[in-house]
């Protein structure tokens, strides 16, 4: 006895659907970002960490690196882990409490950062050069709404 085949209903095709774009975009800037991060020996979560830390108190904790970056405690502490390994950042004891850590950016991530900023600026330019300023400012607006309205608060490290 043969197996009936169940009849094939009407199926949108992947690329009618804004999601489908929105991700083919973003995996190529983000592909491209990281191709130019490794030259430099990071990776996209670490830039994440660094980016977040420069610019603000000298030191601070690895729970506020993670409320700053949306990612979860653990995760930021392999980041900083590897941060270290790579004389990024330095580790010590809360002077508050010795309970807690403080963290830093070294002299090294702090004229790293402003480089690695900039390939982030470069790569921005190579894929959305094409958009005029209006454009741009749309798109910035819509992904904003888009992020405010579903709650997208973590960090995009992948």
């Amino acid at each position: 006895m043969k197996a009936e085949k169940p009849e094939k209903i009407e199926a949108s095709r992947l690329t009618r659907h804004i999601g489908f774009w929105m991700r083919r975009v973003s995996n190529a800037v983000s592909l491209s970002f990281a191709r130019k991060l490794e030259v430099s020996g990071v990776t996209v979560a670490e830039w994440v960490v660094l980016r977040e830390m420069y610019g603000g108190d000298d030191a601070t904790s690895p729970s506020r690196v993670a409320e700053l970056t949306g990612l979860t405690r653990g995760a930021v502490s392999k980041l900083i882990s590897r941060l270290l390994q790579k004389r990024l950042v330095t580790r010590r004891e809360s002077s508050r409490d010795r309970r807690y850590q403080d963290i830093q950016l070294t002299a090294t991530a702090i004229m790293l950062v402003p480089k690695l900023a900039k390939l982030a600026d470069e790569t921005d330019q190579e894929f959305f050069a094409t958009l005029s300023r209006s454009e741009r400012r749309t798109l910035t607006a819509i992904l904003h709404k888009l992020g405010a309205l579903h709650d997208l608060n973590q960090m995009p490290v992948n």
